[in-house]
């Protein structure tokens, strides 16, 4: 596979059609906001980010993140709020602002073989999921609405093993062209989170030091 190479033009192109398709993605209706409405879970954790070139992943340090998850559980309708942020100092910006803020609905339906049915509403795209009885282990597929024919990328998905026992939740974010039924990697996310939930605290959990 040939190395790509994106003029800036191109690359400007990629981001304006990205922020242009936020605008169609379906927020939230509901208008009342509840502390302890629902189950909610938050992930903290960070990211390693890989590019596909010459048919292997090499790293691709400058587009590691860190990133927060606030998850609220409504039952078998889950909303999810990502927030994200590229502190390496040689981030190009070519994947967007270095903060960045993502939404997810996903509507778990039908159990199927076995696979929990689901439908995803987000500020990447719209698509389909499946998870076991236990939403252990989930895949998630989105397709980019609108995506330009320039674009390197047309679908995501998503990958994730929530160990709870162990409080460690672990995804892979692939970045995919999907063409003429065939799968082109482009770039993938290897992220671990640690999970937190609400909770008493005894005592004030850090002081001042001098």
């Amino acid at each position: 596979m040939k190395k790509i190479i994106f003029s800036a033009t191109a690359i400007a192109f990629m981001i304006l059609a990205s922020c242009s398709t936020s605008k169609q993605v379906i927020v939230p209706l509901n208008r009342s906001v509840e502390l302890d409405d629902t189950y909610t879970i938050i992930w903290n954790g960070v990211s390693k980010a890989y590019r596909y070139e010459n048919g292997q992943w090499l790293r691709a340090e400058s587009y590691d993140y860190q990133f927060d998850v606030v998850q609220k559980r409504y039952d078998n309708h889950w909303k999810s709020v990502k927030s994200l942020h590229r502190i390496h100092p040689d981030y190009d910006g070519k994947a967007g602002d270095r903060d960045q803020t993502m939404y997810f609905e996903v509507a778990y339906q039908n159990l199927i073989d076995g696979k929990v049915q689901a439908t995803i509403n987000s500020s990447l795209g719209n698509g389909t999921g499946t998870t076991d009885a236990e939403f252990r282990k989930s895949v998630l597929i989105m397709y980019v609405p609108n995506a330009s024919k320039f674009m390197p990328y047309n679908k995501f998905r998503i990958t994730q093993n929530y160990n709870y026992e162990e409080g460690v939740l672990t995804e892979t974010v692939e970045l995919i062209k999907e063409k003429d039924g065939k799968e082109i990697p482009f770039m993938k996310n290897e992220e671990t989170a640690l999970i937190f939930i609400k909770s008493k605290l005894d005592k004030a959990p850090t002081t001042f030091k001098h």
